[in-house]
């Protein structure tokens, strides 16, 4: 079966190109892929090359499929899995498989598997580690989320906390507590807000910060103070740009405690710096974005760690819980995943998007694999609808959904826009 996917080649060198896949064998399952969601671990992955921990050094020869954030159909079971799975079942991918301790994952370092591709063959240590998950939701877009979404899951999941004189940790935010989602605007931090104001363990007073009055205020249209008030949370937005002294001012705002949880979604040093002071006792701190520099520090108070004590952290990446907590979320209309999608395209467009991936503006850029469509803005759509009547259409299917992508306007681009 032939296929049509981006693959890496070497530094900045992707491409488009068409080609055949091997006969699956046994314990193989071919799949259709539906939708991608581009990440920017995937952009660090091709400006560093071979460099990269997940990258094969054989990428010139044996060139490796993109994306890992992914969605699809099966089309072919092999002999190994027939009793688990069958042609027609809708699944989602865990992508960091950690299989025997090898660093090898979708999207990164395998030819033949990955989401940037019409169709993929998923290799059999995927199901060993019950990672591909059958998925039930109308939307494969949300399946597609799924992942980025048991990132979050996973960090909210990964904080800890302690008791005096004892050696234990209590894992998770702290329920009623104070979180402060620092450069919390974007893509992710959308995701987490949402998760924070409708996940078991709520923290009573939530506050998110930016240094962009236009990622401040779309965050606050689709998650209003007054609907989180009903919830008994106080949501806070705060532009920290102009402040002379950001923490004392986020401080404030806890009435002088500190916080108990701080996610920081920006690898920017005065932020991290910023999310240290912040802490109150016992407070856990999340270093939540991964940076590209392999150097990158910070300062950070240890008279508090000592005494406080406070708690720094990183976590990346979510495990297969995780995902199947973001479906179960996403299924039962508890979270929307779509708050995190600012731009929408085809398989053509997959390549330039990665490469200028930190200068294109706005939230997650959201692909389809069968589809051949230029990346563009939601907030476009209307525009563009004035001289295209499919535009116009999709326009009206998103105003419908409060400007977010849906699983109407899947179906509506699928239908429309599918070469195959």
């Amino acid at each position: 079966m032939k296929t049509r996917a981006v693959r890496l080649y070497g530094v900045n060198d992707l491409r488009l190109e068409e080609f055949e896949l091997p006969e699956i064998k046994d314990d193989e399952i071919l799949a259709q892929v539906i939708s991608d969601s581009v990440c920017m671990s995937t952009y660090k992955a091709v400006i560093q090359g071979k460099k990269h921990k997940r990258v094969p050094d054989d990428i010139d020869v044996n060139p490796t499929i993109m994306g890992h954030e992914f969605a699809g159909i099966i089309v072919q079971v092999g002999a190994k899995w027939q009793d688990q799975f069958k042609p027609g079942d809708k699944f989602a991918i865990q992508p960091a498989l950690n299989y025997k301790g090898s660093p090898y994952a979708p999207g990164y370092s395998y030819r033949f598997f990955g989401g940037n591709t019409t169709y993929t063959i998923i290799p059999p240590e995927v199901m060993e580690l019950g990672y591909l998950l059958k998925y039930e939701g109308k939307g494969f877009y949300e399946a597609s989320l799924a992942e980025p979404m048991s990132c979050i899951i996973g960090g909210f999941h990964a904080n800890y906390h302690t008791e005096t004189g004892k050696y234990v940790h209590h894992m998770g935010i702290v329920e009623g507590g104070k979180t402060a989602i620092l450069a919390g605007a974007g893509p992710m931090g959308l995701g987490a807000i949402d998760y924070a104001l409708h996940c078991d363990r709520r923290p009573s007073l939530l506050v998110v910060t930016d240094i962009d009055d236009n990622r401040l205020k779309r965050a606050e249209q689709l998650f209003p103070p007054e609907e989180a008030k009903k919830d008994g949370i106080d949501l806070i937005f705060v532009n920290t740009k102009n402040l002379d002294d950001p923490a004392k001012y986020l401080i404030d705002l806890t009435g002088g405690t500190g916080y108990d949880d701080v996610f920081v979604y920006a690898p920017v040093r005065a932020l991290v710096e910023q999310g240290d002071k912040i802490l109150g006792k016992d407070g856990c701190m999340n270093f939540f974005a991964g940076p590209t520099d392999t150097e990158f520090k910070a300062e950070v108070n240890f008279y508090n760690i000592h005494y406080t004590p406070t708690h720094i952290m990183g976590s990346t990446g979510g495990n297969a819980d995780d995902m199947l907590e973001s479906l179960r979320m996403s299924a039962q209309g508890l979270i929307n995943p779509a708050v995190m999608v600012t731009h929408v395209g085809g398989l053509n467009c997959v390549a330039d998007t990665i490469l200028n991936l930190p200068n294109i503006p706005g939230g997650k850029k959201l692909t389809y694999s069968n589809v051949d469509m230029e990346l563009t803005a939601i907030e476009d759509f209307a525009e563009k609808g004035k001289t295209d009547p499919f535009f116009a259409e999709l326009a009206k299917i998103v105003e419908k959904h409060n400007g977010l992508w849906s699983a109407e306007a899947e179906a509506y681009l699928l239908e429309h826009k599918s070469i195959q």
